[in-house]
């Protein structure tokens, strides 16, 4: 009884080998801990959110303090207490003075406006870490879909190359005996070495499969759960399109990060246009200044006394030289850009929010229509072998009926998989994936 070389591989591949097997959440974790793109946004998202204690720092109360020493030489008679000459022609002063300043700005409408937007700019940092996370999970999961996609394309690709080596052995033996034509065993062995060249590749294909999910968590890659044979087939619910597309408006974290940045260039703009306006601030100094004399071995000290000084200043913006106003415009232009940017991620994230919904139902319908044909492949192959044996069948058709059931086989797990991706990339586009459509995608695992 003839061996059923491709699909004993398919059953085999479908059985995780013995020992620990790492699953969809063990990757997550790794990610979650090792991705330097999340790292990134998350150090970008801290940084931005320092911009709100800086631009508020400014309008608290500035305290400084100063101390400083110097010395003037030159002619001319110093003086001692009695009014009579202690320096002579030559000598020189010192002076020393302390001081302490507390100003605190009373109306400066632009730090108001640079407050608002770096708030608005921390917001917007916050929603693209929600969305670098969100990306995460997409990310991670189709890396490691994508190991099991290669592992499934290897598998076919041996079985392929075993079932077209039986297959020019069987050739090559009829020749000899002389039941067959040398032009079997030529076509044979095409398909034979094309298969070994398909099988490298595979490998190669592989390979790099697992580095782009090494590149991911940071971990060299062991033995995957594969995904079960018994995949739910289910529909996206809600099954109204639309209103996929109205959630993600609302809650993309993409588009609630660039309406963050509109904000902010609004402020900004605000900011700007208040450097025309008078600015008020209040400021108490308390300092002391000592002066003393010397010439020679002679040593007149000054004694100096405290002062305090309260005061406060209005600053008008008269003319910078056109500064002001360029500012203004480019913080118009700025807003613009912002607002481009914004309906351009909100087109992006309803034209990908409609494909991945027409995806995930075409998806259904494919995964179906490949199971069909891998079992209709399983039936041509083993009936056109038979009718070979008995003379009725050519050797290419054993050939092309092998390439037939590998091919299906291949579409089959390719279909399987992306059927999967499109749903976590559905909910990623309408804003609503977390952790628990990953945990559920790794329940589909064993």
């Amino acid at each position: 009884m003839r061996l059923k070389l491709l699909t004993l591989a398919l059953a085999l591949s479908a059985f995780p080998l013995a020992g620990h097997s790492e699953d969809l959440l063990d990757a997550y974790r790794e990610a979650r801990a090792n991705d330097p793109v999340l790292s990134q946004a998350e150090a970008t998202r801290l940084a931005t959110g320092e911009g709100v204690t800086q631009a508020r720092a400014l309008m608290l109360p500035q305290l400084n303090g100063s101390f400083g020493l110097t010395q003037q030489s030159g002619s001319g008679g110093g003086y001692d207490n009695s009014g009579t000459s202690a320096l002579g022609d030559y000598g020189h002063s010192r002076t020393r003075s302390l001081s302490a300043t507390l100003t605190q700005s009373l109306v400066d409408l632009s730090q108001w406006a640079n407050l608002s937007a770096a708030k608005a700019q921390a917001s917007s940092q916050d929603a693209t870490y929600a969305a670098a996370l969100q990306d995460l999970y997409v990310r991670v999961t189709t890396a490691y879909f994508g190991v099991l996609t290669s592992q499934d394309a290897l598998v076919f690709a041996k079985a392929n190359e075993d079932a077209y080596k039986e297959a020019y052995d069987q050739a090559d033996q009829r020749f000899k005996v002389g039941l067959s034509a040398i032009t079997d065993v030529y076509q044979a062995k095409s398909y034979y070495e094309l298969a070994k060249a398909q099988t490298i590749a595979a490998q190669n294909t592989l390979n790099d499969a697992k580095e782009a999910l090494t590149q991911i968590t940071g971990k060299p890659v062991g033995e995957l759960k594969k995904l079960r044979e018994d995949l739910p087939l289910t529909p996206p619910n809600p099954a109204d399109p639309n209103v996929w597309v109205q959630q993600a408006i609302t809650t993309n974290a993409t588009i609630q990060a660039n309406q963050y940045n509109v904000r902010a260039a609004e402020d900004s703009i605000n900011a700007a246009r208040a450097g025309h306006l008078p600015t008020l601030n209040a400021s108490v100094s308390r300092g002391k200044d000592a002066t003393w004399l010397q010439h020679g071995n002679y040593n007149v000290p000054g004694n100096g006394s405290y002062g305090t000084t309260v005061g406060l200043s209005v600053s008008i913006p008269i003319f910078s030289g056109g500064a002001t106003q360029s500012r203004v415009r480019q913080s118009i232009y700025q807003r613009d850009e912002a607002q481009d940017a914004l309906e351009s991620a909100r087109r992006q994230v309803v034209r990908d929010t409609l494909n991945f919904y027409r995806s995930v139902l075409a998806g259904i319908s494919q995964v179906e229509a490949n199971k069909a044909s891998v079992e209709s492949g399983q039936k041509a192959l083993e009936a056109t072998r038979a009718g070979f044996d008995v003379g009725t069948q050519t050797m290419l058709n054993v050939l092309n009926a092998i390439q037939t059931l590998t091919q299906a086989e291949s579409s089959y797990s390719q279909s399987r998989h992306q059927l999967v991706l499109d749903q976590l990339s559905l909910k990623e586009s309408a804003g609503s994936i977390d952790l628990k459509d990953v945990e559920l995608v790794n329940s589909m695992l064993q």
